[in-house]
């Protein structure tokens, strides 16, 4: 009998290079409830959301956009069979050194590049943190962030080339077609864009579109384990006056109430509750013409 292809588990957390710690240490704190450490080499921070050490690491940077995403493996043994299928399709890919693998605090880890310009790791082995130094949200009133073997949220990237991009994806990194959104936001101007799951079937890890900006990162979404904590944090983020993407609504896809608020960096962060799991042997892949099928509002533009 063949051998199954090896497949990533979750996206296990993501690098974001930023120029303002500081900024971003208030807003991920007090805004949006996550555990905020600094890193030994202090040009650094990291951001907790449950017992792992670190699920998004923010180095100091000019860039303000995605460094890296990180896909975690079940185990070390197809972590090394992915590994070996990515050269097989032709993929330039590294083993990570020692000191890449601490840093990323992970036993063992490989890492390619992405079309679009960011890097994509693949490891095993995340450092869990003891029982004595338990996650700890100060503003979060629920059960804290949904992550476990669905991992942190996802990604949305821009696509410089879309059609080379979900091919990517899909026949490099093996994830797997959710659905599509494509929207008539003007006529003639439609935002095409591919959502994409692991195995553990969050319904999507990563999607892709060709949307125009100035950012390979369009928005990282973390969800919470209870919709009390999308409204209270959207309150805060009003309050102090963050600028607001989108306001609150809900995706006909994978059915997450949420918001999307404006990081120091510039990207958004979608907040959400709700999110759907795919099972693989009932899943249909279809086609959906809204983005949202409420809310979902922009902010008008303020007048010059």
């Amino acid at each position: 009998m063949a051998e199954t292809a090896a497949a990533i588990s979750n996206l296990g957390y993501v690098v974001l290079g930023v120029r303002d710690l500081g900024a971003w240490a208030d807003f991920a704190h007090n805004l949006m409830g996550f555990h905020v450490t600094s890193r030994d080499d202090g040009n650094a921070l990291v951001l907790r959301m449950d017992e792992h050490m670190q699920r998004i690491v923010l180095e100091k940077s000019g860039a303000d956009d995605i460094q890296e995403a990180g896909w975690e493996f079940e185990s070390e043994d197809e972590l090394d069979r992915y590994a070996a299928q990515l050269r097989e399709r032709g993929l330039n890919v590294t083993q990570g050194d020692r000191d890449y693998c601490v840093r990323r605090r992970v036993e063992r880890l490989y890492h390619c590049e992405d079309p679009n310009g960011y890097r994509h790791a693949f490891y095993f082995g995340p450092e869990i943190a003891q029982m004595t130094d338990p996650f700890r949200s100060s503003v979060m009133r629920g059960a804290g962030f949904e992550t476990g073997a669905l991992g942190i949220g996802h990604i949305l990237t821009t696509a410089s080339n879309y059609e080379e991009s979900v091919a990517f994806y899909r026949s490099v990194m093996g994830l797997r077609v959710s659905d599509y959104i494509r929207e008539e936001r003007a006529p003639g101007i439609v935002v095409d864009a591919t959502f994409m799951h692991t195995k553990t079937g969050r319904h999507h890890s990563l999607a892709t579109a060709a949307i125009p900006g100035p950012k390979r990162l369009n928005h990282l979404m973390v969800e919470v384990k209870e919709m009390d904590d999308v409204g209270l944090a959207y309150d805060r983020c009003v309050a102090a006056g963050v600028p607001m993407f989108l306001h609150l609504g809900h995706h006909p896809n994978d059915r997450m109430f949420s918001f999307y608020v404006q990081t120091p960096s510039g990207f958004a962060i979608e907040y959400g509750h709700g999110g759907i799991v795919i099972d693989d042997e009932t899943w249909k892949v279809v086609s959906y013409s809204k983005m949202s099928d409420w809310g979902h509002k922009r902010t008008p533009p303020v007048p010059g």
